[in-house]
């Protein structure tokens, strides 16, 4: 079936969409990333787009999520801010992914050695970086009372503000919420090691089914 229909995201599950980030994260740590053919990409999205995922992930340079998924053109809805922090006009973002285009995962995504929370942990103050940095400050108090030896990377912090971004979403947003109680839409915390290239896809919260199947893509 064809990646870029209608059809493709109506027919695939929540937990397939998080079977296709695995898989895309395995192809670009063993460099055997596929062949995105960006021009027929172009024609196979310009009437219309269907990602399967949304992304909450920092603004960090090495963190672009197309290129650790392995995604091309049109499959990933892309949300970037320093320090994948959470606000009102970000949820209303993934609110319009979820309900409107029919996106099947979401997924928040921190990384290693994020210079938002090394910030946060310094105490910076300036300009609307204050702001921006106090919504970090939670997560810092939480990595202090929690250690996690599940993780696999050592960074408490950019793992339990992946956790307060995820539920500060549930929390906030009815919407998101309902879709995931039923079952519409998965959703997924992840950590990037920024020296290997790995995703840890240690939160996940999307349910399979006994009918779900490795999805085929054209």
């Amino acid at each position: 079936m064809r990646k870029h229909s209608k059809e493709f995201l109506e027919n695939l599950t929540p937990y397939q969409g998080y079977e296709l980030l695995k898989e895309g994260n395995k192809r670009f740590i063993n460099n055997l990333k596929a062949d995105h053919d960006h021009l027929e990409l172009i024609n196979q999205t310009r009437e219309g787009q269907y990602p399967f995922a949304v992304i909450l992930s920092c603004m960090d340079s090495r963190t672009s999520v197309e290129l650790i998924f392995d995604q091309g053109l049109g499959d990933l809805f892309s949300i970037r801010v320093a320090g994948n922090i959470v606000n009102n006009d970000i949820i209303g973002s993934i609110e319009y992914a979820v309900k409107y285009v029919g996106t099947k995962v979401l997924m928040v995504l921190g990384h290693t050695e994020c210079g938002a929370i090394n910030s946060a942990k310094q105490g910076v103050k300036d300009g609307h970086i204050t702001e921006l940095l106090s919504h970090i400050q939670p997560s810092i108090s939480r990595a202090m009372l929690k250690h996690d030896a599940d993780h696999s990377f050592s960074d408490n912090v950019a793992y339990a503000n992946v956790e307060n971004s995820l539920e500060q979403i549930l929390n906030r947003s009815d919407i998101i919420k309902d879709m995931f109680s039923k079952g519409q839409i998965g959703i997924v915390g992840g950590v990037y090691n920024i020296e290997s290239g790995e995703v840890d896809f240690f939160k996940n919260l999307t349910k399979k089914n006994k009918a779900d199947k490795k999805v085929a893509v054209a």
